[in-house]
């Protein structure tokens, strides 16, 4: 998480989502063997023509399993490229088992085929769903977002029924109990930077109201850090993001089809074409995010 913090603060606080489904790919896919080639290429090409102006990225593994085994080795693959270019990658993967079924995801994700620098996982089935990750973070530098308060209309099935407030609280919900978990599981695991090596993910939601718990929630887990969902084709704002953040840090924005899709507002698009147009769009989110942050 000092990682992850030091290169916001170099490059902003933009993560380049790689959901990169066919119907992300331009009309030159066909020229690969298969959707999953394609997608390998794309990757590629993406984070090239975005790796100075992107804090990391995030993969959605779903995406790649869709297309088969061969999916999921355009999966590893990029993971890999990442990697191998010294860029922090986010494995979108919400695993939530307990016990030896979650170790034995840790160590899938933390090493071997698919390793990534950060998993995403859900706290649903109580925080032993959580511990066996960080039993292998700690070993080997890892990290992890946990689901708190997500961006999707369902979030209100669940993370905002209220519980009983304590004394000094007006309210409180699910979400703040997953929280209040997480801030102390931060705490015992703190870096340098100030943020524990498990962060949360907290959505944006476009509202006056959504903004002041947004602000709420970013003042109460100071420690954490957050994995924002959520921007650009959900709705979010550059506004709605920059609160929570601290100061464009303690938190990075994702965006995926806004940035992978960008290519078809042009006629004729290519992969180099396309990259251009991604390049282009995550520049326009750094500059919206920062200016936000200044406002």
């Amino acid at each position: 998480m000092d990682m992850l913090f030091d290169a916001v603060a170099k490059r902003g606080p933009v993560c380049v989502g790689l959901d990169t489904s066919p119907a992300c790919l331009p009309p030159e896919r066909g020229r690969y063997g298969s959707d999953a080639d394609a997608a390998a290429a794309f990757n590629r090409v993406i984070i090239d023509a975005t790796r100075d102006i992107a804090a990391c990225y995030k993969v959605q593994i779903a995406c790649y399993e869709a297309l088969g085994i061969d999916g999921l080795r355009c999966y590893s693959k990029t993971l890999a490229y990442l990697r191998e270019q010294k860029l922090l990658v986010i494995a979108d993967i919400k695993r939530g088992d307990i016990a030896d079924t979650a170790k034995q995801y840790a160590a899938a994700h933390f090493s071997g085929d698919f390793e990534a620098d950060f998993v995403t996982l859900s706290p649903y089935m109580g925080m032993d769903s959580i511990e066996p990750w960080l039993e292998w973070a700690v070993s080997r530098g890892k990290g992890a977002f946990v689901l708190m308060r997500t961006s999707n209309r369902g979030m209100r099935d669940f993370e905002y029924l209220e519980l009983a407030p304590k004394p000094e609280e007006d309210s409180r919900r699910v979400y703040d109990a997953v929280g209040e978990k997480l801030a102390a599981l931060a705490a015992s695991h703190c870096g340098t930077r100030g943020y524990g090596a498990f962060g949360a993910v907290v959505g944006v939601n476009p509202s006056p109201y959504e903004r002041e718990e947004a602000a709420r929630l970013r003042a109460r887990f100071d420690g954490l850090f957050f994995l924002v969902p959520g921007y650009g084709a959900q709705g979010g704002t550059a506004l709605d993001a920059a609160m929570l953040l601290r100061e464009g840090n303690g938190g990075v924005v994702n965006a995926s089809r806004s940035i992978l899709t960008a290519w078809k507002k042009e006629d004729n698009a290519d992969f180099e074409r396309a990259a251009l147009a991604a390049r282009k769009a995550a520049e326009e989110m750094r500059g919206a995010l920062q200016q936000a942050v200044k406002n």
